[in-house]
């Protein structure tokens, strides 16, 4: 996830909402429903930010 975040680092909760938004756009875009993304993590919101808080790697949990 976090190679796939722009280069700035952030904990500003309405950028990251943008960055969930532009990620659930691009999700249905391809095809995949939320449901499918909902399956898989609690809040694409908290992804992103614990992502964002994690940038130079190790493990993320997702719920």
């Amino acid at each position: 996830m976090a190679e796939h975040l722009p280069n700035a680092m952030t904990d500003d909760p309405v950028a990251i909402s943008v960055l969930a938004d532009q990620a659930m756009k691009a999700a249905d875009k391809e095809g995949i429903r939320m449901s499918e993304i909902a399956e898989e993590v609690p809040s694409v919101f908290e992804v992103i930010a614990e992502a964002m808080d994690h940038r130079e790697g190790g493990r993320l949990s997702t719920g």
